[in-house]
């Protein structure tokens, strides 16, 4: 049988989302295939914000997490095999569900060994995102100055 960690991953993600609040996993980065931006670990973990607005192209599947993000203004890849995920919670509360690191070890091993019948596919390596000739967000351009002057009140009936 599948392992359920993907499927509850989704559910708590959209769950988190639905209700207004910032879903954010911890990683184990010592976790095989992980790819996530060096620097950023502390003690083996990283805390990932995945809210819509924080991050492109997030795809859950039932192998891991893909999706890009900005590290300090430098767009990543990233990478995270489903076993990696340590937690999943709300940044606002706290909302959310711990993982055991172990508890998908046997899938996992299966996994990884290519003993579940597929061909190894490997994960894209972690690489920089050209930004050059990508359309810009409107939320990514400076908020204009307002234009000087006196303030003023219109009434709107």
């Amino acid at each position: 049988m599948n392992s359920s960690r993907p499927y509850i991953l989704r559910a708590l993600h959209e769950w988190i989302v639905d209700n207004e609040c910032t879903p954010h996993i911890l990683v184990d980065v010592n976790y095989p295939q992980v790819k996530v931006p060096p620097g950023y670990a502390a003690d083996g973990q990283i805390v990932l914000n995945t809210a819509p607005a924080a991050v492109r192209y997030f795809t859950v599947d039932n192998q891991a997490i893909s999706f890009e993000a900005r590290f300090s203004g430098a767009p990543f890849s990233l990478y995270v095999p489903i076993g990696a995920v340590l937690a999943i919670y709300a940044n606002e509360n706290g909302q959310g569900m711990f993982f055991d690191a172990h508890s998908d070890a046997l899938a996992d091993e299966e996994e990884l060994d290519g003993s579940n019948g597929e061909a190894d596919e490997q994960p894209p390596a972690l690489h920089a995102v050209d930004t050059e000739n990508a359309p810009t967000d409107p939320d990514d351009e400076p908020p204009t100055p307002p234009a000087s002057g006196r303030p003023s009140l219109r009434i709107i009936k």
